[in-house]
C-alpha cells in the first residue's frame, strides 16, 4: 500500500483498498487515486519541494478567498507529498469534446466555457489579494527574464530542431522587442501560467481549478491567450470572441478596461504563447519522446498559421522565419487531422475454437478481449438454446457482476482509442471478443460496446456476432 495510506486512513475514517495510478500527460509528478469503500481521494508525490510548497501554499490561499480550487487535506512533513480532494476524471477538455471534434459547441459546453472564464477572472483578481508571492515557483513575477527564458525555449527546443535556418543575432532582436511589448502594461494580478481546458476538472457541474503550482505575479493576457487560444481546444473565432466579451464584461468589476487596447495587446500574448507551446511540444516531443506532444505540433502550426495573417510590425524577421516554420512540409501533411471519410468501427463476437476474426480493412486488426475468465450461462441448461441478445442470459450475467467491471476497463480503453483515431483521422478500427462458443459471454459484450459507441461517437459502428451470422449497422 502507499506510503500514504495511515493519513488518507485517519482522514477518511476506512480503511484503504485500492489505488489507482493516474497518467499525467507532462508533469514529473505522480498521482495516485486512493480509495476506500466509500471515499477517495488524490495522493501527490512531487520531486521538486519548491513546486509542491508553492502549489500547497497557494492552495491554502485560494481556498480562503473561496475560490474553485481542490481542498487539501495532508501534507507531508518534507513537503514532498500531500493529499487532495478527489474532483473525479471528467476535464473540461473531455467535457467539450463533442464540440473539438465537430467544431460546432452546443449549448452546454458553451456555458460550461463562460463559467469557467468568469472563474478565471476571480482567481486572476480575488487570487491576487493578500497573496505573498514569495512563495511562487519558480520566481514570483512574469519579467523580462521569463519572457526571454520561454522565447529562447521556443527557439532551441523548436526552432532548431525543426531545421529551419535563422539569423541569432537578428532573432534576439525581435524577442527584445517582443519582451518590451508584453511587459508594457503590468497589473498586480495572478497568472495561472498554465489556464487551459485539460487544468479544469468538472465536478458536479462546476468549474474546479488544478495545476497552478507555476502561477506567479503577472499580466492578464496571458491567461486569456492560453486558454482561448489553446491549441487543442478548436474553438472557432465566433466562440472566442463570445468567451472574450464574457470576460471584458467580468473583469469591469475590478478594473475599467478599454476593450479595443485589451484586444490590441491581447494578441501579442497569443503570439508569445503559442511559441512557448511550441517549445514545450519540442522539448517533450524531440527530446523526452513523448509522441502526444509531437501529435500535438500540428494543431499549434494551425494556430500559428491564423496568428499571422495579423499585422505584427513589431517583429518581422520573427514573422519571416514563423512563415517558414509554416510551411514545412512534415507540419502541412499531419495538418490535415480529420479524414474525410468518418471513422468505421467494427465489433465481433466469435468463438475461439473457429479462430480470431480476420481485419478486412487491411490493418491486421485491433483490440481482442478474451471474455473465458467470466462465469459461462452455457453451462447450464436453461440457458443453452440461449444467446446473449436473450433476456434471461442478459440477467444472469449481470446479477453475477463479473461482466460490468469486465466491460467498464474496456469501454475506456476504447474511449482512448477512438477519440485518438479520430483526431489522427484514421478511417477503421476493430474490436473482437472471443468465448467458448461465441454466443453467450462474447455476444453480450460486443452488442454492449457497439450500441455504447454509437451513443457516444459520430462514427459508423457494424456489428458482427460471427458465429450466430447476424449482422447489425448503427449509421452517424
Amino acid at each position: 500500500m502507499h506510503a500514504l495510506h495511515l493519513p488518507f486512513e485517519t482522514i477518511t475514517k476506512e480503511k484503504l483498498i485500492a489505488e489507482e495510478f493516474i497518467t499525467g500527460s507532462g508533469s514529473n509528478r505522480q498521482y495516485i487515486r486512493l480509495k476506500s469503500e466509500n471515499r477517495s481521494l488524490i495522493a501527490v508525490v512531487g520531486e521538486s519541494i519548491e513546486e509542491n510548497i508553492a502549489f500547497i501554499e497557494l492552495t491554502k490561499h485560494f481556498r480562503k478567498q473561496h475560490l474553485p480550487v481542490p481542498e487539501l487535506l495532508y501534507v507531508s512533513e518534507d513537503k514532498s507529498q500531500y493529499l487532495l480532494q478527489d474532483l473525479g476524471d471528467l476535464s473540461l477538455f473531455n467535457y467539450i469534446r463533442q464540440g473539438r471534434e465537430s467544431g460546432n459547441f452546443g449549448e452546454d459546453e458553451r456555458k460550461m466555457l463562460a463559467q469557467t472564464i468568469k472563474e478565471l477572472a476571480r482567481i486572476q483578481f480575488e487570487g491576487a489579494k493578500g497573496l505573498d508571492f514569495s512563495v511562487c515557483y519558480p520566481q514570483p513575477e512574469f519579467d523580462k527574464r521569463t519572457v526571454l527564458w520561454d522565447l529562447n525555449y521556443f527557439k532551441y527546443c523548436f526552432l532548431k530542431p525543426s531545421g529551419v535556418s535563422f539569423l541569432e543575432n537578428k532573432l534576439e532582436d525581435d524577442f527584445e522587442a517582443m519582451a518590451a511589448v508584453l511587459l508594457q502594461n503590468p497589473t498586480d494580478t495572478f497568472l495561472y501560467r498554465d489556464f487551459q481546458s485539460r487544468n479544469v476538472m468538472i465536478s458536479n457541474e462546476q468549474p474546479y481549478f488544478i495545476d497552478y503550482q507555476g502561477g506567479r505575479k503577472g499580466p492578464i493576457y496571458y491567461d486569456v491567450a492560453s486558454f482561448l487560444w489553446q491549441a487543442k481546444a478548436n474553438f472557432p473565432k465566433e466562440l472566442r470572441e463570445e468567451l472574450l466579451n464574457v470576460y471584458l464584461s467580468e473583469i469591469q468589476k475590478h478594473i475599467n478596461v478599454n476593450e479595443q487596447d485589451f484586444k490590441e495587446q491581447l494578441k501579442h500574448f497569443v503570439l508569445f504563447r503559442t511559441l512557448q507551446v511550441l517549445g514545450a511540444y519540442g522539448y517533450r516531443g524531440y527530446f523526452e519522446k513523448k509522441a502526444h506532444f509531437i501529435e500535438s505540433i500540428p494543431f499549434a502550426i494551425r494556430n500559428l498559421q491564423n496568428l499571422l495573417r495579423e499585422d505584427y510590425v513589431e517583429y518581422p524577421y520573427l514573422c519571416k522565419i514563423l512563415q517558414e516554420v509554416c510551411r514545412l512540409d512534415k507540419f502541412q501533411k499531419k495538418n490535415r487531422v480529420k479524414s474525410d471519410s468518418p471513422l468505421q468501427i467494427e465489433v465481433y463476437s466469435f468463438s475461439y475454437k473457429k479462430g480470431i476474426p480476420e481485419d478486412a480493412s487491411g490493418n491486421g486488426g485491433g483490440y481482442v478481449f478474451d471474455c473465458r475468465a467470466i462465469h459461462n450461462p452455457g453451462r447450464y441448461d436453461e440457458y443453452k438454446q440461449l444467446t446473449g441478445l436473450d433476456k434471461p442470459v442478459i440477467d444472469f450475467l449481470e446479477k453475477d457482476g463479473e461482466i460490468i467491471p469486465f466491460l467498464e476497463n474496456v469501454y475506456a480503453l476504447a474511449d482512448k482509442h477512438i477519440h485518438r483515431y479520430i483526431e489522427r483521422g484514421f478511417t477503421n478500427l476493430q474490436f473482437s471478443f472471443g468465448c467458448t462458443g461465441g454466443q453467450h459471454r462474447s455476444v453480450y459484450s460486443a452488442q454492449h460496446l457497439a450500441e455504447y459507441i454509437a451513443r457516444k461517437y459520430k462514427v459508423k459502428v457494424k456489428l458482427n456476432h460471427r458465429e450466430m451470422t447476424i449482422f447489425s449497422n448503427f449509421n452517424v
